[in-house]
């Protein structure tokens, strides 16, 4: 597993452990998960995207293609925007995820690291006599992301000046500082409820950006707390979540379709499903508060039935130390009520409405 540019960077970067995540080996840790995660939700924390990779699709034909590829609307996207899609095979199961962005005379491909072999070699296959051309761009791009109610304070105080931006829109910063200047491309997080940035830039300018913010009071974290986020606001994780035999409604990510964009690979089955009527599973979250210990693949159990699995558990603590389990799955589509308990292994659980309220105190306690 390859390095991020960041990690390829990281003497002195104090990360307390690395791992695997996503396709990359990035900083797993660097002080404890919760408070990393406490500081997302808080203040501000900067992370490594380096396990993000970014393509770039160009060519006289490269918007009506990829609108014929992917489940989101490529057609009607304004310049400098972007969306949420889903890669399907023609039997309307979900090959992959991505955010398509259109930068004028290109389209910006953004998805996981573990993903791109897959994506290419599906985009490669449906190139046939289109005037598309596909360039993986990841050696020579990496990314940061920096969350928080305090997030634009600091990228200021960093001497970058971020414009206003929508959810998903692609700006370019300017540089405000009297030292050596910090180029990047910046991109407004998705959930306009929470304020984030990814900040796209070359592998050289990437250390001495994440060193800036750092200074300036940004929480460096690493992905068990993004992990911990993830799963708190819900989001499935492709190869985790998601996987080849789940079709899109199942994941509960409308946000990735559009039902008036005309064909696309998989879109007779995704039309069917809506008009026939909701698929039999719903993703859903789970939460409690016993101890016994909940895994990925546990059976949830209604009625003394199999109604489910889960699919990412994270543990977390509430105000006075209180600790809970939350667990993301999927469950009968007709049970998942907000309320309703089920059976897990050993555990009963509630059925909880996503995203799940933050907790109210700095945690201390370490990801298990």
């Amino acid at each position: 597993m390859e390095l991020t540019a960041l990690q390829a960077q990281g003497d002195g970067l104090g990360a307390a452990r690395t791992g695997e995540y996503r396709g990359a080996t990035v900083a797993a840790c660097f002080t404890d998960p919760q408070a990393e995660y406490s500081a997302l939700a808080t203040s501000c924390g900067v992370y490594d995207l380096g396990f993000r990779a970014k393509l770039s699709i160009t060519g006289g034909d490269r918007v009506r293609w990829l609108n014929g590829m992917v489940t989101n609307n490529i057609r009607d996207l304004a310049v400098g925007h972007g969306v949420y899609a889903f890669l399907l095979n023609p039997q309307g199961h979900i090959l992959g995820d991505l955010y398509a962005y259109n930068r004028g005379e290109s389209i910006s491909i953004d998805t996981d690291s573990s993903e791109v072999e897959k994506i290419l070699a599906t985009f490669d296959h449906y190139i046939i006599m289109d005037d598309v051309e596909v360039a993986n761009l990841s050696e020579r791009m990496t990314a940061l992301g920096i969350a928080g109610p305090k997030s634009h304070d600091v990228l200021r105080a960093a001497g970058i000046q971020v414009p206003q931006a929508a959810p998903l829109e692609v700006v370019e910063a300017r540089c405000t500082c009297q030292c050596e200047c910090i180029q990047c491309t910046v991109v407004r997080g998705e959930d306009p409820r929470h304020e984030s940035y990814e900040l796209w830039l070359a592998p050289s300018e990437v250390r001495k950006t994440w060193d800036a913010l750092v200074a300036r009071g940004a929480t460096p974290v690493g992905y068990e707390a993004l992990e911990l986020r993830r799963i708190t606001s819900g989001t499935p994780l492709y190869g985790v979540d998601i996987r080849e035999r789940d079709l899109p409604q199942e994941t509960e990510q409308m946000r990735a379709l559009n039902f008036n964009k005309g064909c696309y690979i998989g879109q007779e089955i995704v039309e069917r499903i809506r008009s026939r009527g909701a698929v039999h599973r719903k993703f859903a979250g789970f939460l409690t508060a016993e101890t016994a210990l909940i895994r990925v693949g546990a059976k949830i159990v209604a009625g003394g039935k199999e109604v489910g699995e889960i699919t990412s558990v994270a543990p977390l603590l509430f105000a006075g130390d209180e600790k809970r389990i939350i667990a993301l799955g999927y469950i009968r589509r007709e049970l998942a009520v907000p309320g309703r308990e089920v059976a897990i292994a050993e555990a009963t659980a509630t059925i909880v409405e996503l995203p799940l309220v933050a907790p109210s105190r700095t945690p201390r306690e370490k990801l298990a």
